[in-house]
This record gives C-alpha cells, structure tokens and sequence, in this order.
C-alpha cells in the first residue's frame, strides 16, 4: 500500500484503492449471502423433521450444536489441508455455523403457532402440505427472520476471519493486508466495514420482515 507518516490518520489510499476496497465489500456480500442461503436450504427441512418427529431433537441439535461449538479458527484449520485456501473452505465452515442457529429458530416458531389456528385449518379442509405453507410457516415467519438476522451478523463476522486467513477473500483480507503491511487505518476501515454491513443487512432484514408480516409490525424490534 502507500508509505504514510501516520498510518492512523492518512486516509488518502481510500479513495486511490476505491475499486479494492468495493471488490472486498462485494466478495463479503456473496459469502455471506451464499452461506445463509444454504444454510437455510438445509435447515428447514432438518427443522421440520424435527418439529414433526420430536425424537430427532436429539440428534439434530447434538451435531449442529457440536459444529457450531468448534472454534472457527480450529475448523478453517482442519478444512484447509482438504479444500485448501478456497472459497470452498469458506462457504463450508459458513454454513455449519448456521445450522443450529436457524433450525432452533424454525422449530421454535413452527411450535409457537396457536393450536387452535391448526385446528381452523384442518377444518377448513388444508392439507397438511397446504396448511404448512399457508398458516404454520407465514405465522412463525417473524421467529425464523430473527433467526436469519442473528445467523447473517454471525456469518458477516465469521466471514472477516476467513478472509483474514486467506480463505475467501472479503474484508478480512482487507484486514490481513494492513496487518502485513502495517497500515493500521486500513485494519480499522475493515472493521468498522464489517460492522456497518452487518447492520445494514440487520436493517434490509427488519425491514422485509415488516413487509412480509404487517399483522406483527408492533411485535418487531
């Protein structure tokens, strides 16, 4: 990067390195977006086994919550010597951090709609395919947009200590470079980079909960 007096204050590289710092945002947005993605493909139908058989409670919760209590540090590290230092890498120790996440909170609002709501349903004639799709999963909708939030903030952060070891690219590499470099101001725009992206996408999320759930508009927040 450039030779400063005061890596601290001069912040003129940001505007030389405008197209690099855009590119980190970018590659940040796609791991995390593609990581939640996936993780919600594979959480729901885990989360309605579960919700449907309680028996797999258990087995569920127990490999989801021991993946997500490896160290992230400790996973990229064992990930590395099979996928290298890839996107792969990346995307795969995402995901697994989001699975516990998501699942309970599926399960949770799945359980939290009314019985008696079923009950209306299944007297109206809606199937059980049809009663999931149009009562159980639009109710317990705001339970599994919080779940999603929490799990896109995790992931955001997860993502900056990927790129920080080189596996992905991001804002963490961002971070790893003025590291290397000692160009603590670039260290500091990547953080403070992952915090405001981190909101952003919080607040893109609030936003469309409300829209797809204007009757719990007063319960948001």
């Amino acid at each position: 990067m450039l030779g400063v007096a005061n890596p601290w204050t001069d912040w003129q590289w940001v505007g030389q390195h405008g197209g690099e710092i855009t590119s980190a945002v970018v590659q940040h947005v796609e791991l995390t977006v593609i990581a939640v993605g996936i993780g919600l493909a594979l959480s729901l139908p885990l989360a309605l086994l579960v919700w449907r058989w309680s028996r797999w409670e258990t087995p569920v919760y127990g490999l989801t919550g021991l993946l997500f209590a490896i160290p992230s540090l400790a996973l990229f590290a064992f990930l590395i010597p099979l996928t290298g230092l890839t996107r792969l890498t990346a995307e795969i120790a995402l995901v697994s951090y989001t699975l516990l996440i998501l699942i309970r909170n599926i399960v949770t609002g799945l359980r939290g709609v009314p019985p008696d709501v079923r009950d209306a349903a299944v007297g109206l004639g809606y199937s059980p395919l049809r009663r999931l799709a149009k009562v159980d999963l639009p109710l317990a909708l705001p339970t599994i947009v919080a779940g999603i939030r929490v799990a896109v903030v995790t992931t955001i952060g997860l993502v900056a200590i990927a790129g920080y070891i080189g596996a992905g690219g991001g804002i963490g590499a961002l971070i790893d470079q003025g590291q290397i470099e000692d160009f603590r101001a670039e260290v500091a725009l990547g953080a403070v980079l992952s915090v405001l992206l981190a909101l952003a996408f919080d607040l893109a999320l609030v936003g469309l909960q409300r829209v797809l759930t204007p009757w719990a508009r007063r319960g948001v927040g």
